[in-house]
């Protein structure tokens, strides 16, 4: 028999069990039966596991390969008969998984290498490790009887596989950018139930991360763009993310991204409000506002602009209104985020364009046709190189060249020159134009800082509860409560440090190496 394939020596294995077993039921005692039985298993199945396993073109391996349902669910009905025997066809099952995720990685890898742009959107990069997983879940479930050894074998290979990243973006970036293509007006075209489906999938991912706190930074960063840009597809799919986030890992995970949505369903009452107190105003324009609640939105670069007469005059009568009903909260304008409707007229001709509150305001600053050079720009709105810079881009080098730049280019230069563009035309009457984000979507040193916080709040959590403990003691209850990373126990070392000169700790005089809480 050993010279056949797996799958056959399996079926002939398969066979000489029931005939034994049937030759107990009709010529022995049926007490013998588990005796015999454990005679044929270690004859036929221990003693040439591994051979069986191992075979070059039809062991487990290549089961696997081929999707060969049926002869897998043999194999493990045969070998759940040993003790122990399901183990080596785990860790063939793991290695499998694990080099299929290592070659869609590496496939990525190539792209970058043949020149391909890295950004942090690579939806098929995304969306096959998701159909690995699909189809592997499938696999425990059905061939394996989604026996726990399997299980872990899975979410080992997987946690190997999501923590690998390649490129200058993370998988976590990766991941995140593919819920913002789903959750966001203008992404992927999907029904509600593949919204949701989608949503199940990345979240299983999700779960094999190690920096999911890094996730939740930048997940909260496009959240946050989606909202105030309103172009969210719908505000039960936002909630439906995040109760999925919240099921994986808890309510302090998710309090901002509830607050997020939380503001805004406040400020739609506070804006009826306001409009109505804006209808007994002479203003040429229509003006709203959204208060947002500083903790719960990341923080954001926004430069003081210097406003139009329109907008600041607006803006006094909203302070005003404001003040009276909140006299205890205080204000901060972002401009940056803030986005705007203007018409712009060519000719004949005439668009509207949808722009941030800056590109609102440089253009209102080119009005009637005026030429000015790059410094006069960056005098009269009070903006810095750094930000204006990006700003002239979008309106004079991107794909709407709403402004004439002297000399042409694709850059902007402190010595160049925009005007209107006399020429401008388009086929569209309204037309989005984009601007270069001022902040990243990831800010590492927010990151880091929440990081040494968690760690200095586990450890005095800890410390509290055991008054004293040896450093190495101390560093694995530590590693074991931050669920949402995986600091560097170096980052740990660290923080007692901190703690010890703040006064939280001390060292044992006895023995260096035992801390002690100081109540």
């Amino acid at each position: 028999w050993i010279n056949d394939s797996t799958p056959d020596y399996l079926r002939k294995a398969e066979d000489a069990l029931n005939e034994e077993r049937k030759r107990v039921e009709d010529y022995l005692n049926s007490s013998s039966e588990a005796k015999i039985l454990k005679v044929v298993e270690e004859e036929i199945l221990e003693r040439v596991e591994m051979v069986l396993l191992e075979k070059e073109s039809s062991g487990c391996r290549a089961l696997l390969e081929n999707d060969k349902s049926e002869d897998l669910q043999r194999m493990f009905r045969l070998f759940s008969r040993l003790e122990n025997g399901l183990n080596p066809m785990a860790s063939i099952f793991q290695s499998f998984i694990s080099s299929m995720g290592f070659d869609i990685i590496n496939r990525r890898q190539a792209r970058l290498d043949g020149g391909e742009k890295d950004k942090n959107d690579d939806p098929k990069f995304v969306k096959s490790l998701i159909a690995l997983h699909e189809k592997y879940l499938g696999v425990v479930k059905k061939d394996f009887s989604g026996h726990s050894l399997f299980q872990k074998a899975l979410k080992d290979a997987f946690v190997e596989v999501v923590n690998k990243s390649v490129g200058q973006f993370t998988n976590a970036e990766l991941m995140s950018t593919f819920c913002d293509r789903i959750l966001k007006s203008g992404g992927e075209k999907l029904s509600e139930s593949e919204v949701e489906e989608n949503l199940d999938r990345i979240v299983q991912l999700f779960s094999y991360l190690t920096d999911k706190d890094m996730f939740a930074e930048i997940y909260r960063n496009q959240l946050a763009k989606r909202l105030l840009s309103q172009r969210s597809t719908s505000d039960d799919a936002e909630k439906l993310m995040i109760a999925k986030l919240k099921m994986q890992c808890g309510t302090q995970f998710t309090s901002k991204m509830e607050g997020m949505l939380a503001d805004l369903a406040v400020g739609s009452e506070q804006r009826s409000e306001f409009e109505n107190r804006m209808r007994s105003v002479d203003s040429k324009m229509d003006f709203s506002v959204q208060v947002l609640t500083t903790g719960f939105w990341p923080s954001y670069k926004s430069p003081e602009i210097a406003l139009t007469p329109e907008m600041s005059k607006c803006m006094a009568i909203f302070k005003d209104w404001h003040d009276q009903k909140h006299q205890k909260r205080k204000l901060t304008w972002v401009f940056s985020q803030g986005n705007a409707s203007v018409r712009g007229v060519f000719g004949k001709k005439s668009y509207d364009f949808q722009v941030s509150t800056l590109q609102a305001i440089a253009l209102d600053a080119m009005n009637d046709g005026v030429t000015m050079t790059f410094e006069e720009l960056s005098r009269k709105l009070n903006v810095e190189e750094q930000i204006l810079k990006p700003l002239m881009h979008s309106l004079s080098c991107g794909k709407y060249k709403v402004l004439t730049k002297t000399p042409a280019g694709n850059k902007i230069n402190t010595t160049d020159t925009f005007t209107a563009n006399p020429k401008f035309t388009c086929n569209m009457r309204k037309i989005r134009i984009p601007m270069a984000a001022l902040d990243s979507t990831l800010n590492t040193k927010r990151v880091e800082e929440d990081r040494s916080i968690a760690i200095e709040a586990a450890i005095v959590r800890i410390m509290k509860a055991r008054k004293t403990l040896k450093h190495q003691q101390l560093l694995s209850e530590v590693l074991a409560q931050l669920a949402f990373f995986n600091p560097n126990p170096r980052l740990v070392k660290k923080r007692i440090e901190a703690l010890i000169d703040r006064e939280y700790l001390e060292r044992s005089a006895d023995d260096s190496h035992v801390y002690n809480y100081l109540a």
